[in-house]
């Protein structure tokens, strides 16, 4: 167990946004845990990633209370107590269909997911990054402050991680920073496990949308992680940090 580098944790640290954040950190000298329900890309990760440095992965559902907690027990054992927590894992698909034939289970695997996996995995961190006044960084969406139809329980999932981020901000200040950020339109076909990975094409209009002239790819996101994890961020608790390329913030109207 080293106890030279910082340890974070990253949930769904195996594929797409996740897995660039996990391969940001471990350039800049982080030793990091993949907490992922997929085991078939961690173990790819691990391969990916461990000429880089000090890489681990446990197969873990986030929504279940016992499995983060041996999550957590496992990180410590391995590598140290933990600095950094990057509350990433979730159920990616934001529609769900009419809301009319939206059943419970699946709204309630939505919040369990999305939602109480950001509850549970800060709860038994919290002494660790209390010990080593570390950070916590929740991904959440736009669609926590704008929808398209049929999207009633990703939407949901994800305005309750907003709020979630700034009420643990309190709760855990001034020992714990906690911030959140809320992706726009990144394209991760390139960032998944061998038998997913897709080349992704987008029309010129498609990137033309965003002010900033393209669409978002997933080390946008890993960039603005390091940042938050790092003291240059020491001031900035209980925020969330839109990054969209500004399409949020365009006006809109519909053509005659």
């Amino acid at each position: 167990m080293s106890q030279s580098k910082p340890v974070a944790v990253v949930t769904g640290g195996a594929q797409g946004i996740g897995r660039a954040i996990t391969g940001v950190l471990l350039q800049q000298g982080w030793q990091v845990m993949i907490a992922d329900i997929d085991g078939e890309a961690g173990t790819e990760c691990i391969h990916l990633f461990d000429n880089l440095g000090t890489v681990h992965f446990q197969p873990v559902d986030v929504s279940r209370e016992d499995q983060v907690q041996q999550l957590m027990r496992t990180t410590h054992e391995k590598m140290g107590q933990v600095k950094l927590l990057v509350n990433n894992a979730g159920i990616a698909n934001p529609f769900t269909g009419a809301l009319e034939d939206l059943d419970l289970a699946t709204w309630q695997r939505y919040l369990d997911v999305n939602l109480t996996g950001v509850f549970l995995c800060s709860k038994h961190a919290a002494e660790d990054l209390r010990n080593t006044r570390g950070s916590i960084i929740n991904l959440g969406s736009t669609r926590a402050i704008q929808s398209e139809p049929d999207t009633e329980a990703y939407s949901a999932s994800k305005g309750g991680v907003l709020a979630l981020t700034h009420a643990l901000a309190m709760s855990l200040g001034p020992d714990v920073r906690v911030n959140s950020i809320s992706p726009g339109w990144i394209e991760v076909g390139e960032w998944q496990k061998a038998s997913s990975r897709y080349q992704p094409f987008h029309s010129d209009e498609d990137h033309e949308q965003h002010p900033v002239g393209r669409m978002g790819k997933p080390d946008d996101v890993a960039g603005l992680v390091l940042w938050l994890a790092s003291d240059l961020a020491g001031f900035v608790t209980g925020q969330d940090f839109v990054l969209d390329g500004g399409m949020s913030r365009k006006m809109v109207y519909k053509e005659d």
